[in-house]
This record gives C-alpha cells, sequence and structure tokens, in this order.
C-alpha cells in the first residue's frame, strides 16, 4: 500500500499536481509532501549551489540548509513566480552566505551564475567503452571549464543554459536586471569558448589519434582476411 508521499511522488512523476499545489498542501498541514517538492528541483537546486562553492559535500550542506530555510518560510511564497525560482534564490543566497563564512567570497557583481546549455545537449549514450571514458572525461573538463569561470559567470550560465530558466526569472533569482542576465550570459559563453580554445592549444592533432592497440587490432584483422596470420 502507498504512502501519501509516495502516491504524490509518482502523481508528479506523471506531471501533476504542480509544484504550486504541493506547497499549498504543504501549508495545509501535509507537511510529508514536502519530500516531493525536494525530489522535484533537487537538481537544479544543487547545479546553482555547486556552480558557487564548488565543493560537491559542501553544495549538499548549503542545499540543506536552503531546504530547511523554504520549509520554514513556506508561508511566505505568495505565487508570484514559480516555486522553483522562489526555492533557487533563497538557495542561491545561502549559496553567497556560506562563501562569505568561508571567507573566500570572490567579487560577484552582485549575482550569480548562468550554465551552459545542458553540455551542448546531451551526448548520445555511447557503448563503447572507450567512448563512454571519453564522455566522462569531457564532463569532467567542462565542469573544470565552468567552474573556472567567474562566479557571476557561472550562475548565469547554470540557470540559462542547463536549468532552463528565463531571462526574467534567471534576473529575479540573482535580483539583477534582465539586460544584466543577457550580459553575463554573453561573457560566459565567451569566457569559456576561450578557455576551451586555450585547453585544446596544440592538442587537436590527437584528436582521433591511431593508438597503438587499435593500430593492432587492424593490422592483425587484416592480416587474417588475407590468410597472412
Amino acid at each position: 500500500m502507498e504512502t501519501t508521499t509516495e502516491q504524490a511522488t509518482r502523481q508528479a512523476a506523471m506531471g501533476s499536481p504542480s509544484d504550486e499545489e504541493f506547497v499549498r498542501r504543504v501549508c495545509a498541514g501535509e507537511t510529508a509532501l514536502f519530500e516531493v517538492l525536494m525530489r522535484r528541483n533537487n537538481a537544479r537546486v544543487y547545479r546553482a549551489v555547486r556552480a558557487l562553492v564548488r565543493d560537491e559535500d559542501e553544495a549538499e550542506d548549503v542545499m540543506q540548509q536552503a531546504y530547511v530555510l523554504a520549509f520554514t518560510h513556506l508561508e511566505q511564497f505568495k505565487g508570484n513566480a514559480r516555486f522553483s525560482t522562489w526555492l533557487l534564490r533563497i538557495a542561491v543566497n545561502e549559496a553567497l552566505l556560506h562563501l562569505r563564512k568561508r571567507s573566500r567570497l570572490v567579487a560577484i557583481d552582485g549575482g550569480a551564475n548562468d550554465a551552459l546549455e545542458a553540455g551542448m545537449k546531451r551526448l548520445e549514450r555511447p557503448t563503447d567503452p572507450e567512448r563512454r571514458t571519453a564522455e566522462r572525461e569531457f564532463v569532467r573538463l567542462l565542469e573544470t571549464s565552468i567552474d573556472a569561470l567567474p562566479a557571476s559567470s557561472r550562475m548565469v550560465l547554470m540557470l540559462r543554459e542547463v536549468d532552463g530558466l528565463s531571462t526574467a526569472e534567471t534576473a529575479e533569482v540573482l535580483s539583477v536586471s534582465e539586460d544584466v542576465v543577457k550580459t553575463r550570459l554573453h561573457r560566459a559563453r565567451a569566457l569559456l569558448r576561450e578557455e576551451w580554445e586555450n585547453r585544446l592549444g596544440g592538442q587537436l592533432e590527437e584528436v582521433f589519434s591511431f593508438l597503438a592497440p587499435r593500430c593492432d587490432r587492424v593490422v592483425a584483422a587484416v592480416m587474417s582476411r588475407l590468410g597472412m596470420h
């Protein structure tokens, strides 16, 4: 027999009801349903926080604090914006507070970061082990490159490109104007492009390199087919 939370989670997976409806129900006393709101928003909250603190463990700590704050002040959510936007603003503020406490806050120009378009569009899941390894390496390098961006650029990139927030929603989360969001996104893309150009440097010649194991396989196969092996 499913619990109320399990039923709500299943309904949420099917696309209904909305976050805002769950907020209403939580405020009305169904507090266990807050779990559904967390599960629905975990990925985007993590990406936003991780873009600022740049540490996975610290990001989880900040997320927990943000959720506690959101739950405590849930009745203050008035529905003027989407719940996810309201929640992200809390998470970003908590991440900035965490950085200040850690005394490692880099000048952020008053706001957060924007994200790259979901790894420039999700790569098709390769079946070849070599390609899987290459994909993981690509993602690692992409994360490293994004981490190297200024905080304001990182956050805009994450919110706009990865989480898919609109310019207006991103501006609301970061408490800046839409023009500022557009400017930061343009700068983030330019910096990321420059970073990748610098990383590639003279390494382009290594792309599709014909390494010894592959060479051996091809030679052996040809020799076998020719009856010379």
